[in-house]
């Protein structure tokens, strides 16, 4: 994704709007592809030669953002290594500690101590002074490029513009026209798979309205926050029959609304993976089940909860008759959490666990107490304390 230094929109009246290229302009194909051929032609190369060959290109023209964010995003498809046998910073330290006894170091001294941590680490002379240095970013190498091509990376430019608008994003406001239940729940994955605080009204029958909470209505951990809302763009982007109305918050010169929905062309997510991968905490969660009595299955329903909507994790199941869904929520906050409680009070629904991650708390203030039908856990949840929430609720 870009930084927020390199977005570029434009704004009238209320509305705002990323400032996308054409995918058919020749100049910024040619520009595009030019790109591309400077970091495949730098592969194995320090990235210093790099950064030398691509500032050259860019100069000093009035496109200066527009290249720099595709040279971003390039940036982002390498993987840069420390080529060395050797630690640099152990290089550093022996060769340090000796010159601090012979200060101030003489020509001859420095390459005498020089020979000798050389003896020290197993390397040659010269690749002490060669590999000094070596994990400075400047001096790392290109060990692989993910390539692409120029319309590719124009699309991923469009995309990315949009992203960062999301950044600066207050709330976000989505209608979702009735579709098929697999098709809702695909969206619900996506929202809770990228961990958004959200709030569903609706029924399956007439659609539903979504409430996301945006980065900038979150006081504590907002830029962690405000990554996982701009990721999460790709993915509405491939579902369908939805809009999307966010409020973008332009500091002194106020709020603006961008506005998409799913029958626009100019934003692509092709290279979106199709099955989104559960959570790392659900997938542990699973593994660790062991109870014979209660059977773990995943969950694909999408629960009425009479105006609103539940959208669990995993159901457990003793017989047909008794079930408990679990939910593993993403990031929350007291008042976010006291709002979900209240929809199933209203729904009168009891068999159900909410399990709220400690390190994803939106908030420095901790909720004074919980009810026994939620679980807190930090880094992983833990199948005893379900058991006991689940024994609270009295199932």
């Amino acid at each position: 994704m870009l930084t927020s230094d390199l977005a570029l929109s434009w704004r009238r009246g209320d509305k705002i709007n990323p400032r996308y290229i054409s995918a058919s302009d020749a100049k910024y194909l040619q520009t595009a592809d030019d790109l591309i051929s400077i970091f495949r032609e730098h592969r194995e190369m320090r990235r210093a030669e790099l950064d030398c060959e691509l500032d050259e290109y860019v100069g000093a023209g009035t496109d200066y953002k527009i290249l720099r964010g595709m040279i971003k995003l390039l940036a982002d498809r390498c993987a840069f290594e420390t080529a060395t046998a050797q630690q640099p910073a152990e290089i550093r330290r022996a060769l340090f500690l000796k010159a601090r006894a012979h200060h101030p170091v003489s020509e001859n001294t420095r390459d005498q101590l020089i020979s000798e941590v050389a003896v020290e680490t197993g390397c040659a002379p010269r690749q002490v002074t060669e590999w000094l240095y070596a994990d400075l970013a400047a001096n790392q190498r290109i060990v692989a490029f993910d390539e692409m091509s120029a319309a590719e990376l124009i699309d991923r430019y469009n995309l990315a513009q949009a992203q960062a608008l999301l950044y600066r994003c207050t709330e976000i406001d989505l209608r979702v026209a009735p579709q098929e239940q697999v098709e809702y729940r695909r969206l619900f994955d996506a929202i809770k798979n990228y961990r958004l605080i959200h709030l569903i009204r609706g029924s399956a029958k007439e659609g539903y309205e979504i409430k996301l909470s945006g980065p900038v209505s979150i006081f504590h951990r907002s830029q962690k926050y405000g990554i996982q809302m701009a990721v999460f763009l790709p993915a509405l982007i491939a579902c369908r029959g939805w809009n999307m109305r966010a409020e973008i918050d332009l500091k002194e010169r106020g709020s603006a609304f961008f506005e998409l929905d799913s029958r626009q062309s100019r934003l692509r997510s092709d290279y979106w993976i199709e099955t989104i991968e559960a959570s790392p905490v659900a997938e542990k969660f699973a593994a660790r089940w062991a109870d014979a009595e209660w059977r773990l299955e995943r969950c694909g329903e999408v629960i009425d909860l009479g105006g609103g909507a539940f959208i669990p994790d995993f159901v457990l199941q003793r017989n047909e008759a008794e079930k408990v869904y679990i939910e593993i929520m993403g990031f929350w906050t007291p008042k976010y959490l006291a709002e979900r409680l209240k929809e199933f009070e209203r729904a009168g629904m009891k068999n159900f666990i909410l399990a709220v991650s400690d390190d994803l708390r939106g908030s420095r203030e901790a909720p004074l107490s919980l009810p026994p039908s939620v679980v807190t856990f930090k880094s992983a949840l833990d199948p005893r304390e379900v058991k006991l929430a689940m024994e609270r609720i009295s199932v």
